[in-house]
């Protein structure tokens, strides 16, 4: 079975407010949507990635570099076809984006895997399980939201099904950050799981405060919690100064850079994304070094290929998504998108990825 035809949609939809955490700002949300045809007629439907400020250049990459490389080629040569998008990367660029744009080709043809052999991905990659915890990224900084509106928020989101949120840190003094945890805990209650992401906004001394000061509320991890710059060296201080786990890893772009992470002692659970760091043949070789280290896998949002990787392995933790306002994707392109029950989400059942897209949203939102 061979690759006929590759095209890509680029979705671009403004959000009604910034949801940004301590080092960075969102007002819109944006994906790359892949259809890639085989000879025998299937076609992948999944889509990748959150790039809002260079999605055209993904685009370009796709369509100028990557599938001519792949038109002609046999599907089951997921490695091979891997090796020659990889290339790519090698002239002195934006790397990143030549990964971004691998993670939607590579997506697509895991897609294409599942429906040739009439199964979902979870299963071509390991099918541990077939349901999963899911989260919901939260607790973000807005003007005159108090600490009862954090509270609020997440019963709120228990209520909801959610398993629990990922409250966002870093942007004020551990004291600060410490009172707002505590009132998320007060309102979740104590099965809720609360996570915090500081999104690399703290030097040591700053992030180990902090972490002592919130041990006592039962959190499931603290992540990325210090600086870009010297980050692999900094977390494993915080790390041997907590009992906090840490959680660290959507900011590396290959696995080579997810090794660094891991033999720093830096990390206790990987959250790779697959989705913008070279697709889900990338992510399976992060897997199995965490598995090989002990280490827990997560991942960084993307939830609808996400969760067909989580489950697949006995080290998965859950799932991440957004509530509505700050995801209208999520919330609104996957047509057959299963809700959570119980803190609980099942992986969908069709072959490939699963899923099946509102065309009436990408008509709308369509940009290119």
């Amino acid at each position: 079975m061979k690759i006929a035809a590759i095209s890509v949609i680029a979705l671009d939809i403004p959000l009604d407010r910034n949801f940004g955490g301590s080092k960075y700002n969102v007002t819109k949300r944006c994906t790359i949507i892949t259809q890639m045809r085989t000879d025998t007629g299937l076609v992948s439907e999944v889509y990748n990635g959150d790039n809002r400020d260079h999605m055209r250049a993904v685009v370009d990459i796709i369509e100028q570099e990557l599938a001519p490389l792949l038109i002609g080629q046999e599907i089951y040569a997921i490695e091979r076809l891997w090796q020659r998008m990889f290339k790519c990367a090698e002239w002195n660029r934006d790397r990143k984006l030549v990964m971004e744009a691998i993670a939607c080709m590579d997506s697509a043809i895991w897609d294409l895997l599942g429906k040739a052999a009439g199964v979902n991905v979870c299963r071509l990659l390991g099918g541990y399980r077939q349901e999963l915890p899911l989260i919901c990224i939260g607790g973000y900084y807005e003007e005159g939201k108090t600490l009862a509106d954090l509270g609020r928020e997440m019963e709120r989101l228990r209520d909801a099904g959610l398993a629990g949120c990922k409250v966002k840190v870093g942007g004020l003094s551990a004291e600060q950050d410490a009172a707002r945890v505590e009132a998320a805990r007060k309102g979740a209650g104590p099965e809720f799981w609360i996570a915090v992401d500081a999104n690399r906004g703290w030097p040591v001394a700053e992030a180990v405060k902090f972490a002592r000061l919130i041990e006592k509320y039962d959190i499931a991890w603290f992540e990325e919690p210090c600086l870009w710059y010297d980050d692999a060296a900094m977390m494993a201080q915080v790390r041997s100064r907590t009992t906090i786990p840490i959680n660290a890893g959507q900011s590396e772009m290959t696995a080579a850079g997810m090794r660094r992470l891991v033999e720093s002692g830096a990390v206790d659970i990987v959250n790779f994304d697959a989705s913008e760091a070279g697709g889900v043949t990338e992510w399976r070789r992060v897997a199995t070094l965490c598995q090989l280290r002990g280490l827990q896998v997560g991942h960084h949002e993307e939830a609808q290929i996400a969760m067909q990787m989580i489950a697949a392995i006995p080290n998965g933790v859950c799932v991440e998504c957004f509530e509505p306002a700050r995801d209208p994707i999520w919330a609104g392109l996957i047509a057959n998108r299963p809700d959570p029950k119980g803190g609980i989400i099942p992986i969908p059942q069709g072959p490939g990825f699963g899923l099946e897209l509102n065309w009436d949203m990408v008509k709308r939102y369509r940009v290119n």
